[in-house]
């Protein structure tokens, strides 16, 4: 368990602004307990700082994981989020989609959402965005990029994309041997 290097830091929060934006801070200046982001085995989790510390007397070896897993780098230093860190990005979401509950079986199920699954969205939502991904009822589903702003959305048959599908809570289900 390292901290993350200055390359590392900037790709993880690029990825991460895509989704929050400037609430990052959020996360890591927490008023109750403060938190850091912490590398092991290509994965970034996130930590509170008294967990950290008692876990140095564990060796790197037989650490398996601590805290919540926010995603991992690829072989290529590309970053991917888990879904395992939705509860935190849901809190602090610029742009979001709820979904009808006709479409949210197809989203979990690994679909992209269409446009007649589209109950509200955020407004002024640009294209290529990260959005997080909502039940009607405030329950989130998962993430994903949008393929077209709010603006062109209107103008769009039903049977259109409106986001690309990143992860969903049913990954837990369908990769569970190779999530962890």
């Amino acid at each position: 368990m390292r901290p993350l290097t200055h390359e590392e830091t900037k790709t993880f929060f690029e990825k991460l602004a895509q989704y929050i934006g400037k609430n990052i801070t959020h996360l890591i200046d927490r008023p109750d307990d403060p938190h850091c982001f912490r590398l092991q085995k290509d994965r970034v989790y996130y930590v509170s700082e008294k967990i950290m510390k008692l876990a140095t007397t564990v060796a790197r070896q037989s650490l398996m994981s601590l805290g919540v897993c926010f995603g991992k780098f690829t072989k290529t230093g590309k970053f991917r989020l888990h879904i395992t860190s939705l509860d935190y990005i849901a809190q602090y979401a610029r742009y979001k989609i709820w979904v009808k509950p006709n479409g949210e079986m197809p989203f979990l199920y690994g679909n992209n959402i269409v446009k007649a699954h589209v109950g509200r969205i955020t407004d002024d939502t640009p294209q290529h965005q990260g959005v997080v991904i909502y039940s009607m009822n405030d329950t989130p589903l998962g993430f994903g990029v949008t393929a077209r702003s709010t603006v062109e959305l209107r103008r769009l048959e039903p049977t259109a994309i409106v986001a690309f599908h990143q992860a969903d809570v049913g990954e837990y289900l369908r990769d569970e041997d190779t999530l962890f």
